[in-house]
């Protein structure tokens, strides 16, 4: 602290005798006398920020280091170039560890002598510089200080994997999995529920107020028809729960009838005009549908572990009325062949808000939830994960509620993160052999078969209790179906094959689970319990002297940054392939730098180098946050 008040002293005392005016007129140098004040000035303020990080920064929370530097470059630039809007701004990591471990190429569009000097100037006193070169080409390296890396890793160890905090706390929807009562869960909503799942665990990791929504298809024509074949089918349904086993079987016998039955396809009719007028009979059986269907989607969301509040179509309904009249009262109304409809600026197709006969539609439903989310919930992100297929529906409700003034898309962020399709290993749509949708519990089913099999392959069976073994089980097949998908690039199709995603090489779930336990195991394995290791994280300093040492420290602090990153895009892969960089890193580390030494020939451990120890355990601290955003859950033992 002494030095860098010395240091304010100082340049505080030259900058008051540069304003001086006798001095300026003395001095034939007048320009350049003003360009080394502004420096002074520049360096003034970073030395004033440095102190007053180094007084105030609580080292509670993990670092943004990219974030840091973002900001240091940005006032740097801002301040050499003036006259510039909006100035590049790109730090980014150094791919080749020779040229340092950051880089900013900002200044290559400021390239004169000047700004890059002030520039140079104005970071150089940053405390976790220790030097950088500035390159003809306009790139400036930058080398992290071994000492600061140290210090933040030993942070991490003592208060845990801590967010940076939020300068607000926001409120996010995400609108995901969204089966359809009477339908079973098929592999689409596999993929939106594990995608949903993991947006919603990051947020609400970051700190997000985050309410889950599963907008089930719980409304429309099609349960007159199942009401009709209910009352059919179980006459005494008012008085004694139907035991309907088997709702697929039982919507496509009523769809059958729907289609060849005039009398039917009349009464179902009927029976829509008498639940949407919510009559109690009507209601009750539409209700034990609704209930039979709840039970099966439940076990699904309990294998994966996923919690989600239900508003399904029927929620909305009643909001529909006065979301058609405030578009008809601002004149963004059309009539076209009896239909009311609304065409948004810039879209070719019009959202259909009322048909022909009355009704209302999908279009006018997602206008009633989108203003509820952003007027009732007060909504500051809201987040849609559907297939692909439905991006430019989306597009134009958006389009539409911002045509309105609902929202402003520079204050509320309404997205539709879209992904691609499951395909067969044969490269086709996924389904079974006789060309069904595969049923999501038959999947699930099949990849806890495929895991046992792994496990005992492996001979896990002999040396796991049958409790240890049953919960490898069900984390390895899991953890491996929602690894198979976050890893891919969700906007991307993706082929589905248990072999690949059970394979303990690559970028796998099993390989990450796998490395996890090992590196778990080694503080055991030395016994070295968690007490010990507690202590030696407030006393130990974490050396990083050896190379491998000091890659592995530098990729465990990318943590927070890779989460910045996937908060922008919501591309989760980039998460994936961090864990899995993480866990090769770790690999190169514990086959360069010995943790713990034994004695080759009694095997009696003789040293214990604790500063790796502690590396050991900021790894999977980093790691099992990683797999909590993504929904896995490992297991002690494997």
């Amino acid at each position: 602290h002494n030095k860098y008040e010395r240091e304010i002293r100082r340049l505080s005392a030259e900058i008051e005798s540069l304003k001086n005016p006798q001095n300026l007129s003395a001095s034939p140098h007048l320009d350049g006398l003003r360009e080394e004040n502004a420096r002074l000035k520049y360096r003034l303020n970073i030395l004033k920020r440095s102190l007053q990080d180094e007084r105030s920064h609580c080292t509670k929370y993990m670092m943004n280091i990219n974030q840091q530097l973002q900001e240091i470059f940005g006032e740097a630039i801002r301040a050499s170039c003036p006259e510039l809007d909006n100035p590049p701004l790109a730090v980014t990591p150094n791919q080749q560890a020779k040229f340092g471990d950051y880089q900013c190429n900002s200044a290559m569009r400021c390239i004169r002598p000047l700004y890059t000097e002030i520039i140079i100037s104005f970071i150089y006193y940053m405390l976790f510089l220790s030097h950088f070169f500035f390159l003809s080409s306009g790139f400036i390296n930058i080398h992290l200080k071994r000492t600061f890396v140290s210090k933040l890793l030993s942070n991490l160890l003592v208060n845990g994997v801590q967010p940076p905090p939020l300068a607000s706390r926001k409120k996010v929807v995400v609108d995901f999995s969204s089966p359809n009562i009477a339908k079973e869960m098929h592999v689409g909503h596999l993929r939106s529920t594990i995608i949903g799942d993991s947006m919603c665990r990051l947020f609400e990791f970051l700190g997000y107020d985050v309410l889950r929504l599963n907008h089930v298809g719980d409304w429309g024509t099609q349960f007159g028809m199942l009401i009709a074949h209910l009352q059919d089918k179980f006459p005494n349904y008012l008085d004694v729960c139907p035991p309907i086993s088997d709702l697929q079987a039982f919507y496509k016998e009523s769809k059958k009838r729907f289609d060849e039955e005039e009398d039917f396809k009349r009464r179902a009719y009927q029976c829509v005009v008498k639940l949407q007028s919510k009559e109690p009979d009507f209601i009750k059986a539409w209700n034990l549908i609704c209930d039979v269907s709840r039970k099966e989607f439940q076990k699904v969301y309990s294998c994966l572990d996923i919690q989600i509040i239900e508003r399904g179509e029927s929620f909305y309904q009643d909001m529909m009325t006065a979301v058609v009249k405030e578009f008809e009262e601002k004149g963004l109304v059309e009539l076209d062949e009896g239909r009311k409809i609304v065409f948004a600026p810039g879209q070719s197709i019009p959202l259909t808000i009322v048909k022909s006969d009355g009704g209302y539609t999908y279009d006018t439903s997602d206008l009633a939830a989108l203003r509820q989310r952003i007027f009732d919930e007060k909504a500051d992100v809201i987040i849609y994960v559907t297939d692909s297929g439905q991006g430019t529906h989306f597009q134009v409700v958006f389009a539409a509620a911002q045509m309105i003034g609902w929202y402003d898309p520079q204050v509320t962020r309404v997205e539709h993160a879209g992904f691609g399709v499951v395909l067969g290993e044969d490269k086709k749509k996924f389904k079974t052999r006789s060309g069904d949708t595969v049923r999501l519990m038959d999947l699930l089913d099949e990849g806890l078969k495929r895991s046992m099999d792994k496990l005992k392959e492996k001979d896990r069976d002999k040396v796991l209790t049958l409790e240890e073994l049953t919960k490898a089980q069900t984390s390895v097949a899991f953890g491996c179906i929602k690894y198979a998908d976050l890893s891919h690039n969700r906007i991307n199709d993706y082929v589905f094959s248990f072999d690949k995603m059970l394979d303990d090489r690559g970028n796998t779930a099993a390989y990450l689970l796998y490395a996890f336990t090992r590196i778990r195991s080694i503080a055991r394995l030395a016994n070295i319990d968690d007490a010990t290791l507690r202590k030696a994280a407030e006393t130990t300093e974490v050396l990083l002297d050896h190379e491998k040492e000091w890659k592995l420290g530098k990729c465990i602090l990318r943590f927070p940054e890779i989460l910045q990153k996937i908060l922008d895009d919501l591309l989760l892969h980039t998460l994936c392939d961090y864990l899995y960089e993480l866990a090769t890193t770790f690999t190169e580390f514990y086959d360069s730098c010995y943790c713990v030494e034994k004695d080759r020939q009694t095997g009696e451990v003789v040293k214990v180098n604790m500063w790796r120890m502690l590396l050991c355990e900021a790894t999977a601290a980093i790691m099992a946050k990683g797999f909590d955003i993504l929904g896995i859950n490992p297991v002690q033992r494997m």
